[in-house]
């Protein structure tokens, strides 16, 4: 069975609205790293700034894997509707299936950025509280 040009035309603004997301994370975190360095460097003992300064790094790099991802399954989803046009259904099958794995791998890393982000505030909150 081979897909039509349709399949992977549906995924086109998906990706590209998610895309969009992880960018806007992206300058999110670049934010409040720019704020963070701020008090890093009128406290530069302070535990807290420590933490979440290890935080926002493993951020930065989830982000930038959710990125790529992102990319990868964008770029197999263009090769998809090329080999569409070509008339290589087969092929088109197999890079449109890898599309859809590297959109997941994406969306399974974007998972656990939120997790870390929400665990960031968890830490700023348990410092206020105290």
């Amino acid at each position: 069975m081979t897909i039509t040009i349709n399949t992977p035309a549906l995924l086109f603004p998906a990706i590209t609205l998610l895309l969009l997301a992880y960018t806007n994370r992206f300058l999110a975190v670049a934010t409040l790293i720019r704020s963070l360095h701020k008090k890093h460097l009128e406290f530069p003992n302070q535990k807290i700034i420590l933490i979440q300064i290890k935080n926002l790094r493993m951020r930065i790099h989830l982000i930038k894997w959710m990125q790529i991802f992102g990319v990868i399954s964008f770029v197999f989803c263009v090769l998809s509707m090329f080999l569409i046009f070509q008339n290589l259904g087969l092929y088109a099958n197999f890079t449109f299936g890898g599309s859809m794995f590297s959109l997941l791998v994406s969306l399974f890393i974007s998972l656990r950025e939120l997790l870390i982000s929400t665990s960031a505030l968890e830490v700023e909150l348990g410092e206020m509280e105290s």
